[in-house]
């Protein structure tokens, strides 16, 4: 009776496991502060070795980085120089395909040409027949020559022009044009080009200079006294002989005085 009408027993709680592990752990941190306390002379030649050792195992990174960029950026460069490389043949491929072709029916252009420059033309006011074809020729040559100008390919008509090596090929000379020399005034067969290619040169006929009507541009002088030395002879060569003809002229010299000899001894 006297313990319950006292109350219940007033005793003091026991420690909960949460404070342990607190009190365990400050335990820890202290124990890790004194060991940190300690010198530190035995790390610090291996931590500087390791140390050393990344920085070269860096420096050899990196170098080889930059080595591989410099072998992409070159690969890369060689490969977009094929790339125009390859376009550009393909383009020139395309431009020129139809310069072989051409080339042999050019031959077919020339027969229509002289075929048609070889009709009398005093024939076709009498003749309808040899007129019909006449015309059917020459409009046979007009559609070939359109046909030529769709392809980019032209016709190199040189006459009275300049001769150009380039474009054209002299076959023979021909005097008494009154043309400047090595113009072009015959054209046996027209020349060809294809876009800015020569596909045939042209066989031309040139001007020869005729030298009869070519003469010297004469000597001008302000002072005829300047047109002395037009009159001196050039002096002979000195070949160590040295002859004086100062004494010799045209006028009669006297007799010279002769000795009288010497009279004999009687």
């Amino acid at each position: 009776m006297n313990d319950q009408e006292n109350g219940p027993d007033e005793t003091e709680p026991a420690p909960a496991a949460s404070d342990r592990a607190a009190n365990d752990s400050v335990a820890n941190d202290r124990a890790a502060n004194d060991s940190s306390r300690e010198p530190k002379a035995a790390e610090t030649p291996a931590r500087a070795s390791r140390e050393a050792d990344l920085a070269a195992a860096l420096s050899a990174a990196q170098a080889q980085v930059a080595e591989y960029k410099d072998q992409a950026l070159r690969a890369m460069a060689e490969a977009e120089n094929t790339r125009r490389r390859t376009q550009r043949d393909r383009d020139e491929a395309v431009k020129h395909a139809p310069a072989i072709l051409a080339k042999d029916i050019l031959v077919v252009a020339d027969n229509l040409r002289r075929a048609i420059e070889h009709v009398p033309q005093e024939a076709l006011a009498y003749d309808e027949a040899l007129a019909n074809l006449a015309t059917g020729v020459e409009m046979t040559e007009r559609l070939l020559l359109t046909a030529f100008e769709k392809h980019a390919i032209r016709q190199i008509n040189p006459i009275g022009e300049k001769f150009d090596s380039n474009f054209h090929q002299a076959m023979f000379e021909v005097p008494g044009t009154g043309q400047p020399q090595g113009t072009v005034v015959q054209v046996m067969e027209p020349g060809y080009l294809i876009h800015d290619r020569l596909l045939r040169p042209a066989l031309v006929g040139v001007a020869k200079g005729d030298a009869a009507t070519e003469t010297p541009a004469p000597v001008l002088a302000d002072d005829p006294d300047d047109m002395d030395f037009l009159d001196e002879e050039e002096p002979p060569p000195n070949d160590g002989l040295s002859l004086d003809f100062s004494s010799l002229s045209d006028e009669p010299q006297p007799d010279a005085e002769i000795p009288p000899a010497d009279e004999p001894k009687s």
